[in-house]
């Protein structure tokens, strides 16, 4: 039979109105496919079903998301740095002296529990491409772990997996791994989450949008060749819950070449440079599809694309196939038809691949007012002739049904107040250590280790310090300071207080590199939003992120939602990670978290206010498996007063070291310092359980020169901030005193334990 028999063109799908369509295996809803069909007047063709089923995914339209990812806007704080907000492949905030920076962070979770090294690697390339995109020039990566009980099976299969593709991808692009964080817990078993972050530097008049402007301009595909891998990848595994029927059917994941993304980092720069293209789209999650119909619907709404010149690594793949392809390190670029051929020279100096295959065109008004004309040919056939807008703007938007879980008030009644509490000396070092020990505690450098985290020579700060910090250029010393935190047990408690105790976690590690914080992405990992108690916790969620941040004057750039993270009916604990950016005018002010042999004889100071508040504490989870109760309180003004007390005594000159107080309160702050700077600490606290344990908000540890006591103090009036004087840093082990005695850990024990844990499981393999 001749190939163009078996072709569903345009032609076919109007003379065959009732002919059956796979819609519901791809994801689509009965109303959706209707909709789909009202839209075009006629059944879609085989190619035009694989672009609505990718765009109108939950990956890619946000349905289920989107009624509450407008407050973000709606509450958006006024913000003279903010240059491009949501709706554009990464948010950019303006860092002074004519320079921008753009973040974003995203989910790359289920490809990563199907084959972990690719569905890491690639997730690092697709990040990296999206700051590509805006006209930057990617400067580093961060990444946010979280997988199952850490001495599981599945943890042991995953985890070293996830990590060597994050290396191996991020590593050979030559980008500094910065920090990030690394967790684990049951929920996430079957179901780890891989976000990855990645930020990038630009002049303000580089910013280059996803638009197709231009009638007559040419439609330039470049980089990678399209093969199979991946089709239907992300937006198909990231819009479906995990069972055993859908693991059965999973598609394969997409595959990452990092020299071919290097290659193509350069190109792309240098294109920029000369002022080669006016609208450039990176093709990851939904692949041609998206990138066809976003640059259409950002410009005149006409595009006209020759399916059949897309080159491919596969020749027997069909139209859909290549539309619905995620094959990595692609970009697509809107060119003029005057400056093509000195975008094709510049490809081919980078030895990259630039193919045309075809041109803006315009529309007239009646097709305007249905959302534009997007035309694709297979070999001279129409295959696909529809409104790009309504593929990619306005795909179906859900009013989930959500309510409060009624075990949620069970479950906060189950205070920590009820646990036994040490009753001696002994028992607390004990828990000290067990905590310390703790896997979502421990020392991380059996993971660590395998990034690099100095590469191009601009790294001020990384793991394991509060936040990372890099210098924006080589030749000044303004910088960016970056930190991402969640806390699972805290918004499984409470999603709105928890996600706020997120973002405020991030706030404060960015504050304690001496930076001040400037601006929000975030990653929102949840369960099946068709679970009235996840868009519960979803709801609680996005409306906390979107007070705070209005609050403290730290608008949300853009992010990512990923649902459906759990396996069968069984979610993850929410988690939504935040990220924040800050800025620091001169990175040689910088705080570190360590206690070093320098600083012998400071005083240790405790800012904030310490309570009783171990709800989701790391205590609690650690020593009796118990989680309940409620979160720890947010004061968010306390927030904003701490992260200017810190800005200050990095500025002044006042502070010699500092950390903030989250996962294991004040006795992990102080053993952590310790141990980073070698040099021990001793302190003194009136209720011993209570001071070391507790999980208060809003507080940090700071190390205060000699002879700085009375500026640093009045620092602290000055912006309202407790402040008491606890200690001093000298000596080999932590020493702890209280009105009934105390106890000491050398600092070799201290190691001993925290090293312990991660090479005990993974070392052992």
């Amino acid at each position: 039979m001749p190939e163009s028999a078996r072709l569903d063109t345009v032609r076919t799908a109007e003379s065959t109105p009732e002919a059956p369509q796979p819609y519901a295996e791809l994801g689509m809803a009965d109303d959706e496919y209707a909709r789909v069909r009202e839209i075009l007047g006629r059944r879609p063709t085989a190619a035009e079903l694989a672009i609505y089923s990718v765009m109108w995914s939950e990956h890619c339209s946000y349905k289920s998301s989107k009624v509450h990812l407008r407050q973000f806007g709606e509450k958006a704080p006024e913000n003279d740095a903010l240059l491009v907000g949501m709706g554009e492949n990464a948010g950019v905030v303006d860092v002074g002296d004519g320079h921008a920076v753009t973040f974003k962070i995203e989910s790359h979770n289920h490809p990563s529990y199907v084959e972990p090294h690719q569905g890491a690697a690639t997730g690092v390339g697709g990040i990296v491409r999206d700051i590509l995109t805006m006209g930057a020039r990617p400067i580093a990566v961060m990444d946010a772990l979280r997988f199952g009980p850490v001495d599981a099976p599945d943890t042991r299969r995953v985890l070293p997996g996830v990590v060597s593709g994050i290396s191996f991808y991020g590593n050979c692009l030559g980008l500094p791994n910065i920090g990030g964080e690394l967790g684990f817990a049951p929920g996430y078993a079957g179901n780890p989450l891989v976000n990855a972050l990645c930020v990038g530097v630009l002049k303000h008049e580089d910013i280059k949008l996803a638009q197709a402007p231009g009638p007559g301009n040419k439609v330039v595909l470049f980089g990678a060749t399209t093969g199979p891998d991946g089709i239907g990848g992300a937006s198909v595994l990231a819009s479906a819950t995990f069972d055993d029927e859908s693991q059965a059917k999973r598609p394969s994941v997409q595959v990452g070449d990092p020299f071919m993304e290097k290659l193509l980092i350069e190109c792309s720069l240098e294109l920029f440079a000369k002022d080669l293209v006016v609208g450039i789209q990176d093709l990851g999650a939904a692949g041609v599809s998206c990138a066809t119909t976003e640059l259409a619907a950002g410009g005149t709404g006409g595009m006209r694309i020759e399916l059949d010149r897309v080159p491919l690594r596969d020749s027997r793949l069909t139209p859909e196939e290549i539309l619905m392809s995620e094959s990595q390190e692609r970009m697509m670029a809107i060119v003029e038809p005057g400056r093509l051929d000195d975008f094709m020279a510049t490809c081919g100096k980078w030895n990259i691949l630039a193919t045309v295959i075809g041109e803006v065109t315009d529309v007239t008004a009646d097709e305007a007012a249905r959302g534009g004309r997007l035309v694709m040919t297979w070999h001279g056939e129409t295959v696909v002739d529809l409104p790009p807008r309504t593929a990619s703007d306005e795909g179906p938007v859900y009013q989930r049904p959500y309510a409060r879980p009624g075990h949620q008030d069970d479950l906060q009644a189950d205070s920590p107040g009820r646990l036994d509490r040490p009753k001696s000396d002994d028992e607390l070092r004990d828990h000290v250590l067990r905590v310390l020990a703790a896997p979502g505690v421990c020392d991380a450098t059996w993971v660590t280790q395998q990034y690099d985290r100095y590469v191009m020579g601009n790294t001020v700060l990384a793991t394991p310090n509060d936040g990372g910090m890099v210098r924006i250029r080589d030749d000044a010393d303004r910088g960016i300071a970056l930190a991402t935190d969640g806390n699972g047990r805290y918004t499984r408690l409470d999603p709105y207080t928890g996600t706020q105790l997120a973002f405020a976690e991030a706030y404060r590690n960015v504050a304690a590199t001496g930076a001040r914080p400037l601006a929000v992405t975030n990653c929102l990992n949840f369960g099946s939003p068709e679970d009235p108690a996840v868009m519960w916790q979803f709801a609680e969620s996005t409306r906390g992120l979107a007070d705070a941040c209005q609050e403290l004057g730290t608008p949300v750039t853009g992010g990512n939602v990923s649902f459906y993270n759990q396996t069968g009916d069984v979610a993850i604990n929410p988690t939504p990670v935040i990220g924040v950016l800050g800025v620091i005018d001169d990175v040689n002010d910088r705080l570190t978290t360590a206690f070093t042999p320098d600083t012998d004889g400071a005083k240790i100071f405790l800012l904030g206010t310490t309570r009783d508040e171990l709800g989701g504490s790391v205590w609690a989870e650690t020593v009796h498996g118990h989680l309940g109760g409620l979160p720890p309180e947010v004061d968010l003004a306390a927030e904003a007063a701490l992260g200017e007390v810190l800005a200050g005594a990095a500025e002044y000159g006042v502070a010699a070291a500092a950390h903030d107080l989250s996962d294991g309160g004040l006795a992990v702050a102080l053993a952590e310092s310790a141990m980073r700077g070698g040099t021990g600490c001793s302190v003194r606290v009136d209720d011993p359980f209570v001071s070391l344990f507790s999980e208060s908000a809003g507080r940090a540890v700071v190390a205060v020169r000699p002879d700085a006591e009375a500026a640093f103090t009045e620092l602290c009036l000055r912006h309202g901030v407790p402040a008491a004087e606890i200690g001093t840093v000298g000596g080999r082990a932590l020493s702890v005193r209280h009105p009934e005695g105390g106890f000491d850990i050398e600092l070799a024990d201290l190691r001993a334990t925290y090293e312990a844990t991660l090479p005990a499981v993974f070392d052992a393999e």
